[in-house]
């Protein structure tokens, strides 16, 4: 149950079309579903603003099956991460409209589809190796209702690459930026923008990389300003914080027209 539906019952009870016994027949399944090996948080979308996430990592496809119809039983769209072939393979027999990103191993099932939501939300690469990751990141934000937009391959290795996008970039409401090896690309992006970078180490790179470690430490000690970090791999992590303050920027823009 998402906003929306919560405030149409309360207008129902209100309004006398829906007695308080039905009304509260009706908020039975708050505040979650208890099932054999997973507790459904089915009040997180009316607290938080996006239904519980599924992550597919050591779950079994039966039980990212039983989960994810959980979860649709009560929202209108669904995101699973860190998803196996094989649960892969289950969510798509179960629903046959989800979409499967392999690459970034997550499968959604409702939400926009790519090309729509609002606001902006660049998602940037250094690399094709750190593609995973950022194609995380893009998935979750549009997810959530985010517009995106994807800028792949262009590290600074080759810095030529990102500078003829520096429009792109002024462009975008907030950016996430991901990179491996030295991890240097973010405070690039940071000193080329007046808004918010998040910045995604990922464990891409030679011995010295230390699995992502010297990224992460690296973007930590940024002298950009406005540079945020999140965990080594985390796209997730780092769409859904993107999504959140496109969500703020557009209610912004929107009151301030109506306000006009």
């Amino acid at each position: 149950m998402n906003r929306e539906h919560l405030r149409q019952l309360l207008e129902e009870v209100q309004g006398g079309r829906l007695s308080v016994e039905n009304g509260l027949k009706r908020l039975g399944g708050l505040p979650f579903v208890e099932l054999e090996n997973a507790r459904v948080d089915t009040h997180r979308e009316l607290r938080c603003g996006f239904p519980e996430v599924l992550f597919g990592a050591g779950k079994t496809p039966a039980e990212l099956v039983e989960i994810a119809s959980t979860v649709l039983e009560r929202h209108e769209r669904v995101l699973a991460t860190r998803v196996s072939l094989e649960g892969a393979a289950a969510l798509s027999a179960a629903f046959p409209e989800a979409r499967v990103n392999e690459r970034a191993r997550t499968v959604t099932v409702g939400g926009p589809a790519e090309g729509e939501g609002e606001g902006a939300v660049l998602i940037v690469s250094g690399g094709t190796s750190d593609a995973p990751v950022a194609e995380e990141a893009a998935v979750t934000a549009r997810m959530l209702g985010a517009r995106t937009r994807t800028l792949f391959d262009v590290g600074v290795a080759g810095i030529h690459r990102l500078l003829v996008h520096t429009e792109a970039l002024g462009e975008a409401r907030v950016l996430v930026v991901v990179a491996g090896m030295e991890g240097a690309l973010p405070s690039v992006v940071g000193g080329l923008v007046d808004r918010p970078v998040i910045a995604v180490p990922t464990s891409v790179g030679y011995g010295a990389n230390f699995g992502g470690l010297a990224a992460l430490l690296a973007m930590l000690n940024s002298c950009a300003a406005g540079v945020t970090v999140v965990n080594i791999d985390n796209g997730f992590g780092a769409g859904y914080a993107a999504a959140q303050i496109n969500r703020l920027a557009v209610q912004a823009a929107r009151e301030k027209e109506i306000h006009a």
